[in-house]
């Protein structure tokens, strides 16, 4: 598919000019001096008073502010080049101790030194996202709920009651604001080119984010209050996200004559690309993402735009619109209802991969999460970098002349393209729910392991009458597995034993390994899988239980500690556990098969999907009195054996009426 390779910006005009020229307009000189003190600390009035009010309702008149702010800004910036990082250090540190991020500044000032346009736009999105956690945490002094976006934080209330509303109205000239310079949003969401975002708006930052901590620190003092911050999120599991291989420097080498030579990358942005590829080989894996996230959002903007046949939508919004961001690109239809072309080019396993990292929220959320400030950036993991860094690679290739043939054939290229393209999501709810399902099997097949009573001697027990209702049960579990076995891969199941023979985690595992679509799945189908999702975590609850109390039984047991009463219990426990774990791998191999087909059962009339929510209701029921009979605060077993009577009598008889086979897919 042929991309436009001539464009110059992202920036629509009147955007370009209030970043590239507004605030170089006004000529005039500022002495530092006039903006800092002897001790070095900000005067705030000598900044404050440059920023501009509409006559009309006294709001802030942003294209004035940025005018008068420019020579203010190119004071700072020559004051910082004026000094060594010693000095910078010795005199700014302290007053950055409260964004809890103090080297993330420090490499600021460093980066400002530098000539390396790309380095100061990496600063700034570091700075912003520092800063506007740390503003989060200056919020929640005095409220609750932190709001998500930094617009809305800038404009609150709380802030202003902690800085001042002036300062306020300062830092949102520069961010947070779609009416100002809003850099922030044009870096992260990818329209900045690393020569469009002038060096003087990273020192500005800089500087205030010092003063920022200067009146903090008064304002604590006042009010003899503490700062707390909140704690970073860590991403555990990261095998989870093991998509890609691990990437060598071959790879990364390949990487670079692909960004150079891919239509997906436009000319202005190939220096992000180098750059985000050269932090990873320097273990920067942080920087490598940061840098790398916007690009992709960008060439994918650039992709949108054209299949959509919606080129205006490739350049920056204005204050009265919207951005075209991923959250739009990502999206089933467009804004004006017609069916988004994307993940038609794009197919499943890449839109699958998108939405993982990027959206749902038992994803990681890389995007958010870095640029809110959530993550801690010098613990940031490889694992996560080398997935990001994959995919684009395989993004490169595909949009790629057939010139490039050799490249993308390459012996170390391929494996990360079939890689790509059998993805499959690993965090909507339907996957979850298949990795809690085989979670909770895997706990089940612990109960043959268990320590517990010789038959012989639990038989000794005197007060307690046999299990024949749980024969019974066992034999209604057989009879419903025989029904269902039809409808099973028969390389997993044997005839021979009903329930050792069927309800294995092998068969649970095929199952589970089926492709099911699960992007833009449908309401109805959202709503049966957190339903599906409530019985599998009650079932796992119930194993633990059983685990556990099993455990502390035997024990007790074989140090002679129970009572007459416990004895008993304990037998009816030994009892219970026979059926119960059959009863449990029926409903996970139940819950399994219907992931097999939700969607079908979903789509019939709404009468029979009302049936099926009802009859799924009465198993998450089920379920959640089993966790309350088989607690050691109640330890009611005989008890289970009614409830779990009752839950047969209902399965099979919606068996017996063909209904559950249809919802099986037959």
């Amino acid at each position: 598919m042929a991309l436009p390779d001539s464009v110059t910006t992202c920036l629509s005009q009147p955007v370009h000019y209030a970043i590239c020229k507004l605030g170089f307009e006004k000529k005039d000189t500022h002495d530092i001096d006039n903006i800092l003190s002897e001790n070095g600390e900000v005067c705030w009035q000598a900044v404050t008073e440059h920023v501009c009010y509409l006559e009309s309702d006294q709001s802030v008149d942003y294209i004035k502010s940025i005018r008068s702010l420019g020579p203010v800004c190119e004071s700072v910036n020559s004051y910082f080049k004026s000094l060594t990082k010693d000095q910078f250090v010795i005199q700014y540190t302290s007053w950055f101790h409260w964004t809890n991020c103090t080297e993330v500044f420090l490499e600021v000032f460093d980066v400002l030194q530098s000539t390396q346009a790309t380095e100061v736009a990496l600063g700034l999105m570091k700075l912003t996202s520092c800063l506007e956690r740390a503003l989060g945490d200056v919020y929640l002094l005095k409220g609750n709920d932190c709001p998500f976006l930094l617009r809305d934080l800038l404009a609150s209330e709380q802030l202003a009651d902690v800085f001042g509303q002036a300062v306020m109205n300062v830092l949102r000239v520069f961010i947070g604001s779609p009416h100002g310079l809003n850099l922030r949003n044009v870096l992260w969401h990818g329209f900045a080119s690393p020569q469009e975002i002038p060096a003087k708006y990273c020192a500005m930052l800089l500087f205030l984010t010092a003063g920022l901590g200067q009146l903090l620190q008064t304002y604590l003092l006042q009010t003899k209050g503490v700062l707390v911050h909140r704690p970073y999120v860590i991403f555990i599991s990261l095998e989870e996200l093991d998509a890609f291989p691990d990437l060598h420097s071959e790879i990364l080498s390949i990487a670079e004559e692909l960004v150079k030579l891919s239509s997906f990358v436009l000319k202005i942005m190939i220096p992000f690309w180098i750059a985000a590829l050269t932090a990873f080989k320097q273990n920067r894996y942080a920087d490598s993402v940061i840098l790398l996230i916007p690009q992709l959002e960008v060439g994918l903007r650039v992709l949108f735009t054209t299949i959509n046949k919606c080129p205006n939508r490739l350049l920056t919004a204005e204050s009265s619109a919207l951005y075209t961001t991923f959250d739009e690109m990502l999206a089933k239809h467009l804004d004006n209802e017609e069916v988004n072309q994307l993940p038609v080019v794009l197919e499943e396993p890449a839109m699958d991969f998108l939405w993982d990292f990027l959206n749902y929220q038992e994803g990681p959320c890389i995007r958010d999460r870095l640029s809110h400030g959530e993550i801690n950036l010098e613990t940031f993991p490889r694992e996560i970098a080398n997935q990001i860094i994959g995919f684009a690679i395989t993004i490169l290739c595909r949009f790629s002349d057939e010139n490039m043939f050799s490249l993308k054939e390459h012996m170390v290229i391929k494996p990360l393209m079939n890689c790509a393209s059998c993805y499959q999501s690993r965090f909507h709810p339907i996957s979850r729910l298949k990795k809690q399902v085989l979670e909770c099997m895997k706990s089940i097949h612990l109960w043959p392991e268990l320590a517990i009573v010789p038959e012989e001697q639990v038989q000794k027990i005197k007060g307690l009458e046999g299990n024949a209702e749980g024969n019974t049960l066992i034999l209604v579990i057989s009879e419903i597995i025989s029904q269902l076995q039809h409808y099973m891969p028969q390389n997993c199941c044997s005839s021979d034993d009903p329930i050792n023979g069927v309800l294995t985690e092998r068969l649970l595992v095929e199952l589970c390994d089926a492709r099911i679509c699960t992007l833009y799945s449908p309401r109805p189908v959202l709503e049966v899988v957190v339903l599906l999702r409530k019985i599998s975590s009650q079932c796992h609850q119930v194993s633990q239980q059983v685990i556990a109390g099993a455990g502390l039984r035997h024990t007790q047991w074989l140090n002679k500690t129970l009572r007459s009463r416990q004895r008993l219990n304990y037998r009816r426990m030994l009892n219970s556990i026979k059926f119960l774990s059959p009863v449990l791998r029926l409903i996970l191999l139940l819950i399994t098969r219907e992931l097999v087909s939700v969607h079908s059962v979903c789509k019939k009339n709404p009468f029979d999907y009302q049936q099926y929510l009802k009859f799924l209701k009465s198993v998450l029921q089920y379920t959640e009195n089993l966790v309350t009979y088989t607690s050691p605060e109640k330890n009611k077993w005989d008890e289970t054996i009614g409830l779990t009577k009752n839950t047969l009598i209902k399965i099979r008889k919606i068996s017996d009426r063909k209904l559950m086979l249809m919802h099986l897919g037959t």
